[in-house]
């Protein structure tokens, strides 16, 4: 099968957001299809680390350049985590860092901000920061930012964004949380 390649190879901003379930799950997705294309990832999650997700062991298992950190302490006031604010902020400013480095190295040719926007929203990074990160993207990485409630200013420099729209959820109907689905 033949492969298409661009005329002009750009580094797209991808934003994932919406309330509904399914933004890291779509961002592991397009993590597949770079593996596919032999593409170098790099994943960071702002928010997950403190729980145990299938997504870190998957990509573990699969035969593709991702490299995968869970920089978080969980959700930030939600959920009963018991981690102080600052913690969260400290967690969140560290990835950022992380996520500039990584950018800067251009060892990768698609970068996952995971939850990025929820901890934007939470201002446990600030809004210059991760729109300085956008804006100093080198021209051929993949830039995705998942999460909720994604900025407005972060929605404008993207290139394209999705929302993803909660019609039904199990857990609205008492279902807990399952293996493989949700996390």
């Amino acid at each position: 099968m033949e492969k298409l390649v661009p005329k002009e190879p750009r580094g797209l901003v991808v934003v994932i957001t919406g309330h509904g379930k399914g933004k890291t799950t779509t961002a592991l997705g397009l993590a597949v299809r770079a593996c596919g294309h032999g593409m170098r990832i790099c994943i960071i999650q702002f928010m997950k680390g403190d729980l145990y997700s299938g997504e870190r062991d998957g990509v573990k298992k699969m035969d593709c350049a991702i490299e995968m950190h869970a920089t978080g302490k969980g959700f930030c006031g939600i959920q009963g985590n018991p981690y102080p604010y600052r913690e969260h902020r400290q967690n969140a400013q560290d990835a950022a860092a992380l996520a500039r480095e990584k950018m800067a190295s251009e060892d990768y040719d698609l970068i996952i901000l995971d939850e990025v926007n929820n901890a934007l929203h939470l201002k446990l990074v600030d809004l210059e920061q991760i729109l300085s990160l956008i804006r100093e993207k080198p021209p051929l990485v993949h830039l995705v930012l998942t999460g909720r409630d994604a900025h407005p200013a972060v929605i404008e420099l993207a290139d394209t964004v999705s929302e993803v729209v909660e019609i039904k959820h199990a857990y609205r109907k008492g279902i807990e949380p399952q293996p493989g689905i949700d996390y």
